[in-house]
């Protein structure tokens, strides 16, 4: 894995772990009763986002290490996840044909 490739890995991770965390202990404008005119009642009153944004970094890192950790040791390669054969056998050690 390259250094790009694990910085597309660790920013895809955050991603979806911030917007699986966003939604936790959210306070809307309905659940507060402060409705402000012109806007939705679900609109967030309390979000606390540099909180979970924080959150999320934690947690990214630990799910990055353990995925970039099975990447690295070749627990699980790209030819496991070809479930149906278009990658043909793999080569052999040390052939050179193309």
């Amino acid at each position: 894995m390259s250094i790009t490739s694990a910085i597309v890995l660790f920013a895809v991770i955050w991603f979806m772990v911030f917007l699986i965390i966003i939604p936790i202990r959210l306070k809307t404008q309905g659940d507060v009763g402060q409705i402000v005119p012109g806007t939705h009642a679900g609109s967030p009153e309390v979000h606390n986002l540099k909180k979970k944004a924080w959150i999320t970094t934690f947690v990214s890192i630990a799910l990055w290490i353990v995925i970039a950790g099975i990447i690295f040791s070749g627990w699980i390669t790209v030819r496991d996840l070809d479930f149906f054969n278009r990658m043909g056998p793999a080569p052999e050690f040390g052939d050179t044909s193309g």
